[in-house]
C-alpha cells in the first residue's frame, strides 16, 4: 500500500489534499487523461493528490442508466493509473464481498454514504487494512459518524477519514451545514468535503441526477475557509457527455484556477 501523503512529509505548504477524477471509469483513455492533468495541476500547487473513480456504479435512478465498463476491467485501469503515475487511488465498494477484491487495486476503499452504517461492508473494509474513507449518510449528523469510524476502529485498522457530502432536508436537494467539519474532526481523523456530490439534485422526475455546477467554487472555498483536511471533487473534460453525474462535476479545464484560489485560502487560515 502506497504512503498516503495525508499522513506523511509530502506536504511543504501543508497544504488541503485532494481526492479528484471521473465519476466512474468510462474508458482507460479517459482515466488516464484526467489523471495525468490533474496530477501535473497538482503538483504545480504541491497538493497531495489521490485519483479517484468508482469501478462500477451501484447506485443508480434507472435501470438503464450506466453503470460501468465491469468490474475487474475497470479495477485493473485503476490499477494501471496507479504504477503509471505513482498515485494512491480510491474508490467506491458496495457490498461486504467487494472489500477484498477492489483492496488488489486500490489505497482506499470508500463506503458510500447510503451504507455508512452497513457494520458488515465496514468490518469487511476494514478486514483488508486499506484505508477506508467513510461517507457521511445524507440523513446523518455529523457527530452520529463517529460509530461508524469505531467500527472500523475497533476492527484494529486505524486508517479511516470520514467525508461530508451534506445533509438532505428535503426533496431532491441537498444543503451544507459547515458545522459538521469541525464536529466531525473532534474524532481525530482527517475530514474530507465532498464538493460535487454535495451540489446533486436526485431524484429528479426524469430519472437522471441534476445539479448545481455553478457552486463547486463556494462550497470549496467555504470548505478550506472551515478548515477541511481534504477535497473531494469529481471533474471530467466534458461534463456534459460524461456517462455519469454529469450534471455536477467541474470542467477539467476549469481546475487549475479554483486550486489556485483554494490553495490561497489554505495558507491565510492554516493552523
Amino acid at each position: 500500500m502506497k504512503k498516503l501523503p495525508l499522513l506523511y512529509d509530502q506536504n511543504p505548504l501543508d497544504n488541503f489534499f485532494l481526492l479528484a477524477g471521473p465519476c466512474v471509469v468510462e474508458s482507460e483513455k479517459l482515466v488516464m487523461e484526467v489523471a495525468e492533468k490533474v496530477k501535473r495541476l497538482t503538483e504545480k500547487h504541491q497538493i497531495p493528490f489521490i485519483f479517484k473513480a468508482s469501478y462500477r456504479k451501484a447506485n443508480r435512478s434507472r435501470n438503464d442508466s450506466f453503470t460501468g465498463i465491469g468490474d475487474e476491467a475497470a479495477l485493473k485501469i485503476l490499477g494501471k493509473v496507479s504504477k503509471t503515475f505513482n498515485l494512491p487511488v480510491v474508490t467506491d465498494i458496495h457490498a461486504a464481498d467487494e472489500a477484498e477484491m477492489a483492496a488488489e487495486y486500490v489505497d482506499i476503499l470508500q463506503i458510500p454514504a447510503f451504507l455508512c452504517r452497513q457494520t458488515d461492508i465496514l468490518l469487511a473494509a476494514a478486514a483488508t487494512n486499506r484505508w477506508v474513507n467513510i461517507k457521511k449518510g445524507q440523513f446523518l449528523a455529523p457527530d452520529a459518524m463517529r460509530h461508524a469510524a469505531n467500527k472500523v476502529l475497533e476492527a484494529g485498522n486505524p486508517y479511516v477519514m470520514l467525508t461530508d457530502r451534506g445533509t438532505m432536508f428535503g426533496y431532491g436537494d441537498i444543503v451544507v451545514d459547515f458545522r459538521g467539519i469541525p464536529e466531525m474532526q473532534k474524532t481525530g481523523l482527517p475530514v474530507v468535503m465532498d464538493i460535487t456530490h454535495s451540489l446533486q439534485q436526485p431524484n429528479q422526475p426524469s430519472g437522471i441526477t441534476g445539479g448545481k455546477p455553478e457552486l463547486i467554487a463556494t462550497i470549496a472555498k467555504a470548505a478550506i475557509a472551515t478548515g477541511a483536511d481534504g477535497l473531494f471533487l469529481e471533474t471530467h473534460p466534458d461534463p456534459a457527455n460524461a456517462l455519469s453525474d454529469g450534471a455536477n462535476m467541474l470542467q477539467l479545464d476549469k481546475l487549475d484556477a479554483l486550486l489556485e484560489q483554494l490553495v490561497r485560502i489554505r495558507q491565510v487560515v492554516k493552523p
